[in-house]
């Protein structure tokens, strides 16, 4: 059996605080997968020191479906970097390859590892 750290001890210690995963319809999905990685790109949102986890897919049943979790080391930095015009025009963009909606789904990470 692993010995983790308790889950408050564990997120005080780490960069990451408040991360979000939003799914999305999309007309179609490629377009909108391809533009949400523009995200990480110098001076977009992901490319903010204060986002420290950004992953886009597709889904594998349906290739319209985008799936985007971000991870950030606050929630107001996260506003703060989506207040800005590079992030506010990323948006608007992505708005208009939006087919529907959907709620955001907010988490409290406890910890877990991602490598590409």
């Amino acid at each position: 059996m692993h010995d983790h750290p308790k889950e408050e001890e564990h997120c005080r210690e780490g960069p990451l605080r408040v991360q979000r995963h939003l799914d999305r319809q999309a007309r179609p999905g490629e377009q909108l997968a391809g533009l949400l990685l523009t995200g990480l790109d110098e001076g977009s949102p992901a490319a903010s020191e204060h986002c420290v986890v950004y992953l886009v897919c597709r889904s594998a049943s349906d290739p319209d479906v985008v799936h985007v979790t971000e991870g950030w080391t606050s929630e107001e930095e996260h506003h703060r970097v989506f207040a800005g015009e590079a992030a506010q025009a990323l948006v608007t963009q992505v708005q208009e390859l939006v087919a529907a909606e959907s709620p955001y789904t907010d988490y409290v990470p406890v910890g877990g590892k991602a490598a590409f």
